[in-house]
Parts: structure tokens; C-alpha cells; sequence
């Protein structure tokens, strides 16, 4: 009997669950291209032609270990437009009457494959190094769930940087010694960069004709879509940035857009990578020498800590979470978002980058683009949306608990104990765009005074009720109540004329 085998564009990898279960020898592997998942939200060109070449490789590579693989083009004339649509024109080619799939990472798309009229068997998505139940144990009875605890328990399950029961150095988060300002000037010529192939030049052609007018650049496309090339890109962040990943993963620059980042998240997302294969490159870096704790423990932080944590957030919390809207914000997103078109420097870069790159690190989205959106009052669901739509690495289970929880505390303190909310002056010891900003960082009032300025204290005065009694903000409205009087009312007067410029 005949089984289909959904194959995602999100689940390039040769372990997948459901290839797992099903027998080469009489199950047929689908996988389509689809305008329905490439329209939902406009997605950045890069992220679409990303997405669509390594499907089409990882389809070769399926084929050439055996397995019958039916994919469909995006532009193929019998293209049913959507996955259902295409598993059900694929069950009625073959006789098929069961599908098996891996989880898919977006409470959409599960829903749409648990409405079809075929038997499903979903598989757990075994790719993560954690389980929703043994996350669902953890949280259970917890007044908080912080990541820094789960991360722990991470630790001890795969033994990364473990000396025995106790962590390498005798502390488990070296997080203070990644704080590190802008440096001058940048020892690393950035992420490594592929020239396209054959797949992806056709592949290339095909976006730029169905999606040309999408918001980002689509070339210059560097991207790795391959598995061979995302090692290679590993090996690369390990050996030249690794080391000094650590000092300045906080860090911004006007004339460096990556810095010492590693950009391999999108093949990381996609399963070209395995969190444990590239978490053990960074640990052999620590213990051979190359690369020191504080940068490797904080990069594993990211892998096994932070991404694992949001999976199961996500998962936990429900097809709403994406919709959640604590604070009540209703603002729209300012049409300078999709432009970069503003005097505000850092949102003008960080905008920018992420047109031409559909990458910007994350102090550029939780410090800038976020806190802006946070301070302004912009509705969540919206923000959601855009860094869905505008970044490369962007599925809904890592993006939805980053901007609705992290950026936005749209989930009342689920994720964050207090919102990230900060004036000019964190943006400017982080960076140096202040320098070259219209506006001026070190003015709080008046017509060249920076607008985080003026909206950190409006937020933190339209909210005081819900916020100045935690723990964390005590001091902050402290210093706020003993202000002079005129001087709020100049600081919120002024930050109401920016909001209402911003409509």
C-alpha cells in the first residue's frame, strides 16, 4: 500500500520523522512549491528563493538515495497552489489514502493538513533536542518560565560544556562579558558566500518574475541551499569569527552589517544543519583552544538554550499566541518600515539591511526596530508580521514568541520579565549610529532630541500602572516620579507630537 511521505521546505533533512517511517521501497515522497505558503504573508524574495533552491536540491538528493519523489514546481501548470491541495492530487495519481508528516512548525499549516480527507500520521518533530513533554513537565507549577533555567537543564541533557554535574567555569551564562560597544574596526570579512548554481539561478529567475515587487532585494543571493554548503559556512563562522563572537554579538556598526554573527539560522531552520553538529564545532573550538567560553557559551546559548525554549513556548501556548496584545497597542506600523525612509539613523539601518540582506542581528530587532515599535505603541500583531514577512530565518514557532513575547511583551510577561524598552542612550553605547544621526542622542527635549528619548518615557507613563510596581523597574519610575512637573509635561507633550506625526 502506497503511503505519501510530506517532505516541507522547512524539513531538508535526511533524519526527518517521516522519512523515517515510511519504506522507500513503496512510499512516495511530496514535495511542492506552493503560492499559497510562498503568499500568506509577502515574504522577502531572498527567504523565498532560499527556501525554494534548497527544496529543489534536497529533492536530488532524495532521488539519488532511492526514494520516488513527485515535486512540484511553483510555476507547473497543474500546481494545485497549496500542500493539501497538492496531496490531494498526488493521492489521487498514486491510490494513496494516508499521508505521513513531520509536525509542521505553524499552527496554519497543521490544521490545514488535519482538515484534509486522507489518514494522517503526524510524527514529532525530532530534529529539536528537547521534547514539548519534558518542556511541559518542566514549566509545569513554575510562576516563571525563564529561559536561563530550561537552558540549564539543556546543559545537563547534552552535556555541552559540562565539567561533571557542574558547568565549564563555574558559571553557567558568561552573558556579562558579551557586552562589548562597537570596536573600531571589524577582523572579519563576514559570513561566507556561495555563487549561485545552476538550481539557483533558475530558481533566482522565477521569483524575481512572481514576486518582483515583494519588499527586499533579491540579488545579490549568497546564500548557501545546500547541505554541504551550510557546513561549509560553519566552519567558517568557527574558524575565522567564533573567537571574538562573544565581545561584540551586542554590538552595531554603520559600515558592518554582520560583524562577527554566524548567519547560519536559516540553515538551521530549514534542517540543513543539526543544533547538536553545530553546537559540538563550537565546543571542540573552546576545548582545542581557538575560541575562549564566554563567546562559545553564548553561542550554544542561542542553539540549545533560546531556540529550543521558544519552540516549545510556542507550542505550548496555542494558535493564538501570534494574536496576543497585552498593552492594548493599536498604532500602525509606520510606513517607514518597509522604506528605511527616516531620520531616526539606527532604524534607517537596520531597515535597510534587512532589505538588501533579509538579515539583521538580534540587538538590531529586539534594540531598535523592536523597542521603537514597543515605545511607539504599534499594534503586535503587526509587528509580528513584518519580521515574519521581511527576514530570512523567519517561521512563525521562532519568530511569533520572539516579537509577541520578547520585543513586544504582548504575552504578559511569559517570556520576558519586563518589557525591552530602553532610550537613545542604549543604542548609542551599543553602536555608533548616534554619531551620524540627525537627531541627537544627548538632547531629551526639544526639537533635535532623539525620539527613543522622548517615547521611553511616555511608555513608561502610560503604563505605569502595570509596570511600576515590578521589581526590575522600581528604580526607573523612581526616577521618573521625582522629575520635575514641567519637565514630564514638556518630555509627553513632545513625544505625543512625534506619535502623532507618525500617522
Amino acid at each position: 500500500m502506497t503511503r505519501l511521505v510530506l517532505v516541507l521546505g522547512d524539513q531538508l533533512t535526511d533524519t526527518l520523522s517521516a522519512l523515517d517511517a515510511a519504506d522507500k521501497a513503496s512510499d512516495v515522497v511530496v514535495m511542492a512549491e506552493v503560492s499559497e505558503e510562498a503568499t500568506y504573508v509577502q515574504h522577502h524574495p531572498k527567504k523565498i528563493a532560499f527556501i525554494f533552491a534548497a527544496m529543489r536540491k534536497f529533492a536530488q538528493r532524495l532521488r539519488d538515495d532511492g526514494w520516488d519523489v513527485r515535486y512540484s514546481q511553483l510555476d507547473d501548470s497543474d500546481n494545485a497552489g497549496s500542500i493539501p491541495g497538492e496531496l490531494l492530487r498526488r493521492a489521487e495519481d498514486t491510490g494513496a489514502s494516508e499521508v505521513i508528516s513531520t509536525q509542521p512548525g505553524e499552527w496554519r499549516l497543521i490544521q490545514a493538513l488535519e482538515d484534509m480527507p486522507l489518514k494522517l500520521t503526524m510524527k514529532p518533530d525530532t530534529r529539536f533536542i528537547s521534547t514539548q513533554d519534558e518542556f511541559d513537565t518542566w514549566a509545569e507549577g513554575r510562576k516563571a518560565l525563564r529561559m536561563e533555567y530550561f537552558y540549564r537543564d539543556m546543559r545537563r541533557k547534552t552535556g555541552l560544556l559540562m565539567n561533571g554535574d557542574d558547568p565549564e567555569g563555574g558559571k553557567w551564562n558568561y552573558d556579562s562579558e558579551n557586552r562589548k560597544p562597537a570596536p573600531d574596526d571589524i577582523a572579519f570579512s563576514g559570513p561566507m558566500q556561495f555563487t549561485p548554481d545552476d538550481t539557483v539561478n533558475e530558481v533566482l529567475d522565477l521569483v524575481e518574475a512572481r514576486f518582483g515587487n515583494s519588499f527586499g532585494s533579491l540579488r545579490p543571493f549568497w546564500f548557501g541551499t545546500d547541505q554541504e554548503q551550510a557546513r561549509r559556512a560553519l566552519t567558517h563562522f568557527i574558524t575565522y569569527a567564533l573567537p571574538r563572537f562573544g565581545d561584540f554579538q551586542d554590538a552595531m556598526m554603520n559600515d558592518n552589517r554582520f560583524l562577527y554573527h554566524a548567519m547560519i539560522s536559516p540553515y538551521l531552520n530549514v534542517g540543513l544543519l543539526d543544533p547538536m553538529e553545530v553546537c559540538k564545532a563550537a565546543e571542540d573550538a573552546y576545548k582545542e583552544g581557538h575560541a575562549p567560553l564566554n563567546a562559545v557559551e553564548g553561542f550554544i546559548r542561542q542553539i540549545i538554550g533560546w531556540r529550543e525554549y521558544v519552540r516549545r513556548i510556542y507550542f505550548r501556548e496555542g494558535p493564538d499566541y501570534p494574536r496576543r496584545n497585552a498593552l492594548n497597542h493599536q498604532r500602525k506600523l509606520p510606513d517607514f518600515y518597509w522604506t528605511g525612509d527616516t531620520d531616526m539613523n539606527c532604524l534607517s539601518k537596520a531597515i535597510t539591511q534587512t532589505a538588501d540582506e533579509a538579515y539583521a542581528h538580534h540587538i538590531q530587532r529586539l534594540m531598535v526596530t523592536g523597542n521603537f515599535a514597543l515605545l511607539a505603541g504599534i499594534n503586535p500583531h503587526e509587528v509580528h508580521e513584518w519580521y515574519l514577512r521581511v527576514y530570512i530565518d523567519a517561521f512563525e514557532w521562532v519568530e511569533a514568541p520572539n516579537v509577541v513575547g520578547m520585543s513586544q511583551f504582548a504575552d504578559d510577561g511569559i517570556i520576558a520579565s519586563k518589557p525591552y524598552v530602553s532610550s537613545g542612550a542604549y543604542i548609542n553605547r551599543m553602536s555608533d549610529y548616534c554619531k551620524s544621526c540627525r537627531y541627537k542622542v544627548q538632547d531629551k527635549t526639544g526639537e533635535d532630541a532623539c525620539p527613543f528619548n522622548l517615547l521611553y518615557w511616555h511608555f513608561l507613563d502610560r503604563h505605569a500602572e502595570k509596570f511600576s510596581s515590578n521589581n526590575r523597574m522600581n528604580q526607573i519610575y523612581a526616577n521618573w516620579k521625582r522629575m520635575d512637573e514641567d519637565r514630564k509635561k514638556t518630555i509627553l507633550s513632545e513625544a505625543e507630537a512625534f506619535l502623532d506625526g507618525l500617522s
